[in-house]
């Protein structure tokens, strides 16, 4: 089977120049200019068989060399230019953020030059229509942005670019030109008979890499995958959140590459993605001890626990999901509830809202484990 990306050729000489940028190597695809940041990326023409160079600017724009472009003057970094730590300032975030709420997308902080929220239960608190609580919150600081997928009625792929020394997998190590995400995409797209879904909203990230942006199917929750396409592609829907464009990880920016609104996830891309069908649930009994005041007292405990497990929001559920093992598991020690029928109960209420069989029973014990160090014995 051919491929539409060709292996990579001989990279050009990057050496350092007084007159010229200074090229620092990342990999066999990246180079950053050390005198004024400029990103340099050897990538494959989506039109012809051949590669080309794109530059990712200080300012967060891009050239590149794909219709004889000449390489962008190296201007070197002046001492109090921007914030000095590569964090776009309040008024660019602000700004930002507004746009992708103006969108209909549903925006939350994230930390300063972080990927990771800076605020607890962001999914339940992003929001795409209070704009002034978007503008008090990227006034406050320097905030990078996320974006809810959720809530906003996104599915968003992400196609990652290697580490250094990372290699492909073997079931992909045989495939010609296969580098990054983008890569896997395209031998993915062609063995399915389908083009590349390129014509969509599309962002730069801070590694390299691409998020394309889709909506959403409608009449099914897509979750986040990590691998299930292929390697180097995650995807991020219910229950994830993106780094928004406008945004800084280091010195590096996540920049919109292709300003369209996004397309439909292609119905063979949610085919693979879509969830496979959970087995059905046998209903499980507690055997108490014995009946009476004692038996009441203990199923309202496991009524209480099983439900608030059940109904934990995204962002809550595995913590509930322990306080819960931690509780019951109290009265496990105790000799008032059976563990496996305990746990089998708590492990259909996790799995109903969304968690896995596996993750869930590792909590429970862990919870168990907490809660035999303080038994509680209920009188008959």
């Amino acid at each position: 089977m051919t491929h539409p990306v060709p292996p990579v050729p001989h990279r050009p000489d990057m050496a350092a120049s007084p007159q010229r940028h200074t090229w620092q190597r990342r990999d066999a695809h990246n180079a950053v200019c050390v005198r004024c940041g400029t990103h340099a990326q050897k990538r494959p023409s989506p039109y012809e068989r051949r590669w080309f160079t794109e530059w990712r600017l200080p300012d967060g724009t891009y050239v590149n060399n794909h219709d004889g472009q000449p390489t962008p003057p190296c201007r070197p970094l002046t001492e109090g230019a921007g914030t000095g730590d590569g964090i776009p300032d309040t008024a660019d975030l602000l700004t930002a953020a507004l746009g992708h709420a103006a969108r209909g997308w549903h925006v939350f902080p994230l930390r300063p030059g972080d990927k990771r929220p800076a605020v607890t239960n962001w999914e339940g608190r992003a929001t795409a229509t209070d704009t002034a609580r978007i503008r008090r919150c990227w006034q406050h600081t320097q905030y990078n942005i996320g974006i809810a997928c959720g809530p906003s009625g996104l599915v968003v792929i992400d196609l990652d670019t290697p580490k250094p020394g990372q290699v492909p997998p073997p079931e992909w190590a045989d495939e010609p030109g296969i580098s990054t995400g983008a890569d896997v995409l395209a031998a993915l797209a062609e063995r399915h008979g389908q083009p590349f879904p390129f014509e969509t909203y599309t962002v730069r990230t801070a590694s390299g890499g691409m998020h394309l942006y889709f909506t959403a199917p409608p009449g099914v929750a897509l979750r986040n995958t990590a691998g299930r396409l292929g390697w180097l592609i995650d995807t991020r829907a219910h229950g994830g959140y993106v780094v928004a464009a406008g945004s800084a990880v280091g010195p590096n920016a996540y920049a919109t590459a292709y300003d369209v609104p996004p397309a439909p996830l292609p119905g063979w891309l949610a085919e693979l993605l879509r969830p496979a069908p959970r087995p059905p649930q046998q209903p499980v009994v507690v055997h108490l001890a014995a009946p009476g005041r004692r038996a009441a007292y203990l199923n309202k405990a496991i009524k209480a626990s099983v439900d608030a497990v059940a109904a934990a929001p995204q962002g809550r559920r595995n913590a509930t999901l322990y306080g819960a093992a931690v509780a019951l598991g109290q009265l496990v020690a105790g000799g008032a509830l059976d563990p496996a029928d305990t746990e089998d109960l708590l492990v259909n209420a996790a799995v109903q809202s969304g968690q896995s069989e596996l993750a869930a029973r590792r909590t429970i014990m862990s919870g168990f484990r907490a809660g035999a160090q303080r038994p509680r014995r209920v009188p008959a």
